[in-house]
């Protein structure tokens, strides 16, 4: 089969590629922009990917399918040619995830507004220590999984999965994990977010619970009992339930946690039976990822009790590029990368970072990049959680198509917390006053689901050469 990629080098779209090469069809596509690690990743696997659009060398190509990505709308070039002239089918990436890749496998779904990535990285890491060769897809960089963010495994093995409530193309509003199969389905958490397709929170939670419809009768549905909007979903009669929290009622227990600077540890109960986890990751909202991850594995391998697995590798788990990943580590400056678009996620962050670096000021840098994010929609809700930081630095909302009474003001979010949160009018500008505010003994968090025009390199070159000139 031949098989044309419209925006292949998104994170997503650029692994899905690579996994359809290694089942042994012809891959080929195009994006407006070839940017590593996707770059390189592509054409370590022989994948002819050009950077532009030209419907000229897709028909050249002849395609059997073509998968439009998420990122493509109407007006592309190739796009408005394969719709013109009907000689192509085309379909979308999270179909053809759930028809060509997942198939019949037994299907782990990890869903919820934070922690995706890290939850079903370490659900993969896990399986692999465990001695199942699994496949997964995950959409970052697993720092932890030679085979990067995508492997097929054993087609007769369990398929961990990403599950993004993001809709699946221009034609295909539905969320993404709709199409994915579900055996197991993990719902870490529910909050409002992407503004942009989403009318409320009751709207997200309308698709969570048909996400719920369709999972196997013969499936479990993990959920976090500490999560009000998770508890408030639906009765599932057709599919067991078991929850994952600090309560005592969880069928998953988390007791006992505490962190320092080396990571933190924690306890896990179920059935009588109980584990202590030593690991490298901070804050309880990762000691919940794990705990989740733990969960969902067990029940995709039909454990009795999930502290059967063998939970030693965990304290060798790394992370994932670019969640709470450090990029600088000197006794005077440290430089941590961060995804957190998300109120809530800067604000476990922050306090994660507090607890790990006691004696340290916390300086938050924030771009507002995320759909949800550029709008004001949360914008109150972003400066809460920045104030909890010693100091906050916000960078310029790149949305020139959204009208003013739309667009995050981040002079006015600044506003409200004077003495904390500073607004710039470009990154540029944030970094020169970044510089010259920093102090021995702080750490800087660089939090952005976007480029941030690279500061955060900038400053850690800098900020690098400063301790080798202090020593």
């Amino acid at each position: 089969m031949k098989i044309y990629f419209i925006g292949i080098c998104g994170t997503a779209t650029g692994n899905v590629a690579v996994l359809m090469k290694k089942l042994g069809h012809e891959v080929a596509g195009s994006d407006s922009g070839m940017y590593e690690p996707m770059k390189g990743v592509l054409s370590g696997s022989g994948i002819d990917a050009k950077e532009g659009w030209s419907p000229e060398r897709l028909d050249a190509f002849a395609p059997d399918l073509v998968v439009v990505g998420n990122s493509v709308s109407r007006m592309n070039p190739e796009l408005e040619f394969v719709l013109a002239g009907q000689k192509y089918p085309y379909d979308s990436l999270p179909s053809l995830i759930g028809e060509k890749i997942i198939g019949k496998r037994e299907s782990l779904v990890v869903s919820g507004t934070h922690g995706k990535t890290t939850t079903t990285s370490i659900a993969a890491y896990l399986l692999r220590s465990n001695g199942v060769d699994a496949g997964w897809l995950i959409g970052g960089v697993p720092r932890d999984l030679p085979e990067g963010g995508s492997n097929l495994g054993s087609p007769d093995a369990p398929f961990v999965i990403e599950g993004d409530e993001y809709d699946s193309a221009f034609f295909d509003k539905r969320s993404k994990f709709l199409h994915y199969r579900p055996r197991v389905l993990v719902i870490n958490n529910i909050e409002f977010d992407h503004a942009d397709i989403f009318r409320d929170l009751e709207d997200v939670k309308r698709t969570f619970t048909h996400v719920r419809r369709i999972v196997s009768p013969r499936g479990t549905i993990i959920e976090n009992s500490d999560d009000k909007n998770v508890s408030s979903l639906e009765n599932t009669p057709w599919v067991p339930r078991a929850t994952v929290g600090t309560s005592d009622l969880s069928y998953l227990k988390i007791s006992d946690f505490s962190e320092s600077p080396s990571g933190s540890k924690f306890s896990l109960s179920c059935l009588g039976k109980t584990k202590m986890v030593e690991t490298r990751l901070c804050g309880l909202f990762n000691a919940r990822n794990i705990a989740m991850a733990v969960a969902g594995v067990g029940k995709i391998l039909g454990l009795e009790n999930p502290l059967d697995l063998d939970l030693s590798s965990i304290g060798n788990f790394v992370g994932v590029r670019r969640r709470q990943e450090v990029i600088l580590d000197t006794p005077d400056f440290v430089a941590v990368e961060d995804f957190a678009h998300h109120p809530t996620a800067l604000s476990l962050t922050i306090r994660s970072l507090k607890n790990k670096y006691p004696g340290y000021k916390i300086f938050a840098c924030f771009e507002p990049r995320s759909n949800t994010a550029k709008r004001k929609v949360l914008q109150n809700d972003f400066a809460k959680a920045l104030s909890e930081a010693d100091s906050a630095f916000v960078g310029a909302v790149n949305a020139p198509k959204l009208d003013k009474d739309s667009k995050m003001d981040t002079f006015a979010m600044a506003s409200l917390y004077p003495d904390k949160i500073r607004a710039y009018k470009t990154n540029e500008d944030l970094l020169h006053d970044l510089i010259s505010k920093v102090e021995p003994k702080t750490v800087c968090a660089f939090f952005s689901n976007g480029s941030f025009d690279s500061i955060h390199k900038k400053f850690t070159a800098i900020f690098s050469n400063k301790s080798k000139t202090n020593s």
